[in-house]
């Protein structure tokens, strides 16, 4: 379970990002995070993952408080995250990168169901060179595969969609339905997508650093499509338990 208590953080030059966050996601729950661009979405996820360090507040992760710990000992606790804009390893195959998330040598039937999973054919992509062989969308998908392959406790994926064509986000969506119904990850989704938001457990709407608005999807995405620019919700509500 990831629990957020109280979580801020701000720029060197003073200005708030993230304002007094507070929320619970459940084991096995699928979660999407949205709300308006530069709401601070993706500045909530980097502080889960570790990329960014709290101003304030805490993370507590399977009930032990994760705070002070870097990028590398939260991916060894199990917390996986891909990037929105995918980075680049020079001198890696794609086959590389998924043996090294996976932790072991992966079979061309395995290669090939964590990169079906993204819409990629194995055949095709395993020998390919991360640096300078994959176009932006196809590095998208990789990276996602990777974090696929980690079979992660807690599984971050920032805007998934970008990049990617109408056929593969179709089969990203069905992958995420398949990882929602093992219940084996807990999924926090970075997303404006409905398809995305459709599928969810949970719905956390991000506006101006604050959570305006939480709970079950079928109470919270109604609610959206009514009225895409307002999110109704408390601006005073502290904790969302999702």
């Amino acid at each position: 379970m990831l629990t957020l208590e109280h979580l801020a953080w701000s720029l060197p030059d003073g200005t708030d990002i993230v304002k007094d966050v507070s929320l619970t996601a459940k084991d096995g729950k699928l979660v999407v995070v949205t709300g308006p661009n530069g709401g601070g979405k993706t500045s909530l996820a980097k502080l889960v993952a570790g990329l960014h360090t709290q101003t304030s507040g805490k993370i507590i992760f399977d009930g032990k408080d994760i705070s002070g710990l870097d990028i590398t000992e939260r991916a060894r606790l199990g917390i996986a995250y891909a990037f929105q804009q995918p980075v680049r390893f020079k001198g890696l195959t794609v086959r590389d990168l998924l043996e090294i998330a996976a932790g072991h040598e992966l079979s061309e039937d395995e290669l090939c169901d964590l990169l079906g999973r993204v819409g990629l054919c194995a055949d095709e992509y395993i020998g390919r060179e991360l640096d300078s062989g994959l176009s932006g969308g196809e590095m998208k998908r990789v990276e996602i595969a990777s974090v696929l392959a980690r079979r992660a406790p807690l599984c971050i994926f920032d805007e998934p969609e970008a990049g990617i064509d109408l056929w593969s986000f179709a089969r990203l969506v069905e992958t995420f339905q398949d990882l929602r119904a093992s219940r084996q990850s807990t999924l926090l989704v970075i997303s404006h997508q409905e398809r995305i938001l459709s599928i969810a457990d949970e719905i956390v709407v991000i506006a101006d650093g604050r959570v305006r608005q939480a709970g079950p999807a079928s109470l919270i995405l109604p609610m959206l499509l009514a009225d895409e620019s307002t999110p109704r919700c408390p601006l005073g509500k502290e904790r969302a338990s999702v």
